[in-house]
């Protein structure tokens, strides 16, 4: 019935849009919004009450050619089922493509996704984009402080349960002892803000589209390696379940050399280590108060936020792999220049 429902809402975006309903729809996975397809459109809708597509539909107009974001058609809607109606490119999800393909297409992909992050970082954010509705980081663009936010939270989470409030005192520690190296945070120019293989298409030569730029928003560029970063070494958190079980950390171990060697400027701000694991620990605070913990954390999945801030405070997060010496993910053959990513400022 649910999926029934949803296939009504994108016909009737369609029809709102003043195009042909009736055409064949295809579902298509997605975590956020109900997203179905057409041979030639993709239909979003957003049933969160924040009209988050709002701000993509503004947006993706001023996008320059060369970030290769989709046409839009036509937006619309209400609060709680706003719509987004997008041409659709060729090719497919490049994360669903990446287990089949060869080492020298992997590394083409890279190659292209470096130069079209170069492209995007290099947009200037428009004065006029509508504020982000709770930002996946818990960093604030202006006024005060960029980690106040974040501290504030630290208190919140201090108050639930099966937090445990060492862990909580570690983290205070480790971003009040930091939290100068993310200053001044520059938000004149774009990030991605949700950037990861899930929405970027590759048609297998090419990049063809980057994809879903709800979150966007002003920002300095290392601030899309949070998540990124955490998508390398976690990608099968990230993708359809149908092909969860073929998606490897190991397979995508390289792809941080790799960006860092093809976009040596993404990774070359002073305290990289420290500015990421402050971006990692507000990530992981704001989820944290979204999916509190119901049991002690020795008793939830190693992925539940609770133990990714865990393992942060420990100082043996995947970012620390990423900074101490070669992942042991990579391959046996694999060669790369310069040290870790997160090593070389």
């Amino acid at each position: 019935m649910s999926n029934q429902w949803a296939e009504a809402r994108a016909r009737r975006a369609l029809a709102e849009a003043g195009l042909d309903y009736s055409i064949p729809l295809e579902r298509a996975s997605s975590v956020t919004n109900e997203v179905w397809l057409s041979d030639q459109l993709v239909i979003r809708v957003n049933r969160r009450p924040n009209q988050r597509l709002r701000r993509e539909a503004y947006l993706g107009p001023r996008l320059p050619p060369e970030v290769h974001y989709p046409d839009i058609v036509a937006y619309g809607g209400e609060l709680g089922a706003d719509w987004l109606i997008g041409r659709r490119s060729p090719g497919e999800v490049l994360s669903r493509r990446w287990p089949t393909m060869s080492t020298g297409e992997r590394r083409s992909a890279v190659h292209q996704f470096a130069q079209l992050l170069r492209n995007l970082h290099r947009v200037r954010c428009p004065d006029e984009l509508p504020e982000i509705d709770a930002a996946p980081q818990l960093l604030a663009n202006r006024e005060y402080g960029t980690a106040e936010p974040l501290l504030l939270a630290l208190q919140g989470i201090g108050d639930l349960p099966h937090v445990d409030a060492r862990l909580v005192a570690s983290l205070q520690e480790t971003v009040e002892a930091s939290r100068h190296v993310l200053e001044p945070f520059d938000t004149s120019h774009l990030v991605h803000g949700d950037l990861h293989f899930e929405n970027v298409l590759w048609d297998g030569r090419a990049i063809t589209a980057l994809l879903d730029f709800e979150w966007a928003r002003g920002g300095p560029a290392d601030l899309d390696l949070d998540v990124l970063l955490r998508f390398c070494a976690y990608p099968y958190l990230h993708v359809a379940e149908d092909y969860e079980a073929a998606t490897l950390s190991k397979d995508y171990a390289p792809v941080p050399y790799w960006l860092c060697e093809d976009y040596p400027e993404l990774f070359s701000a002073p305290h990289l280590l420290a500015r990421m694991r402050l971006y990692c620990i507000a990530y992981d605070v704001r989820e944290l108060l979204t999916f509190p913990p119901p049991l002690p954390a020795a008793h939830l999945s190693p992925h539940h936020p609770v133990n990714r801030l865990e393992r942060t405070a420990r100082g043996i997060s995947h970012l620390d792999r990423l900074a101490d010496g070669l992942d042991p993910e990579l391959p046996w053959d694999f060669r790369t220049v310069g040290g870790p990513p997160l090593a070389r400022h």
